[in-house]
């Protein structure tokens, strides 16, 4: 295996189509794709201070580095990558991977990152930036934290426990998406989406839940949310109240109570639902 150690890299392609390497205490700069159509790297206490740094590589892990402001657009197309205890400063972040684990890991500027990416696992992790992860699939998400709006749209098969969102629009025009034990804070939450289930989660959303086939909420509380549920097929039990809820098109709601129920809409059956107050 090649070792690089405690050197400053410069120019494009510094390491172009490198297979097998140890990189420890190395700094990119000043030139593009620096480890373009690589395999087989193991990267320890490294600085990525420039654009396209793992584009097309595969078999990758990285430990204890940072990517800075200018590594934008810095991991696509590159499959079965590790990350651990990362500093990731740059936007555009990850495009079309394909296997990525993450842990502990900083997202400074998480803006357009994670565009359909697969088999993807994050624990640890926070993001800060919108449009995160869109059109992404197969996610499975603990201990993560975002801020940032319109996030998973049109992402499907995703697990998330433990987490926080601060984020409108978030999960528009998915499918299958289930949520565990966590908080969401944002407008117009899950427009557009079928398939998706909270379990033991607090949503606040003004105008959340709507346009939804199948959504399902146990033992969720609904905080500040008004006009909930419209033209939606619905399974939900709250605990607590539900400032109002809106022409749903059929299914099940209990709640300890509920502000205002409207059904405005000639079309809506109103017996379809079961209001259980």
């Amino acid at each position: 295996m090649q070792q690089y150690n405690n050197q400053v890299l410069t120019g494009e392609r510094a390491l172009f189509m490198t297979d097998g390497a140890r990189i420890e205490n190395c700094t990119f700069e000043d030139g593009e794709s620096p480890l373009k159509e690589s395999r087989n790297l193991d990267i320890e206490s490294c600085n990525f201070r420039w654009k396209y740094p793992l584009w097309y590589c595969n078999h990758v892990d990285v430990k204890n580095s940072s990517f800075f402001e200018m590594g934008r657009a810095g991991i696509w197309y590159t499959n079965d990558i590790h990350m651990k205890n990362v500093m990731y400063e740059a936007p555009k972040g990850f495009r079309r991977c394909d296997g990525v684990d993450l842990e502990d890991v900083d997202f400074a500027n998480a803006a357009e990152t994670f565009w359909n990416c697969s088999h993807v696992v994050m624990k640890n992790v926070t993001a800060r930036g919108e449009y995160f992860a869109m059109g992404s699939s197969d996610m499975e998400l603990e201990n993560f934290t975002l801020f940032g709006n319109y996030p998973f749209d049109g992402c499907k098969n995703i697990t998330i426990r433990n987490s926080k969102l601060m984020s409108k629009d978030a999960f528009w025009n998915c499918e299958n998406v289930t949520i565990y034990d966590s908080y969401i804070s944002g407008q117009y939450f899950g427009w557009n989406s079928k398939n998706v289930t909270l379990i033991n989660c607090t949503v606040e959303s003004d105008q959340g839940m709507c346009y939804m086939d199948n959504i399902v909420m146990k033992n969720c509380k609904m905080p500040h949310t008004d006009l909930a549920f419209e033209y939606c097929t619905v399974d939900a039990e709250i605990v607590g109240s539900i400032d109002s809820i809106k022409n749903p098109y059929s299914g099940r709601i209990q709640a300890d109570s509920i502000g205002e129920i409207i059904f405005d809409d000639p079309k809506i059956v109103r017996a379809a639902t079961e209001i259980d107050v």
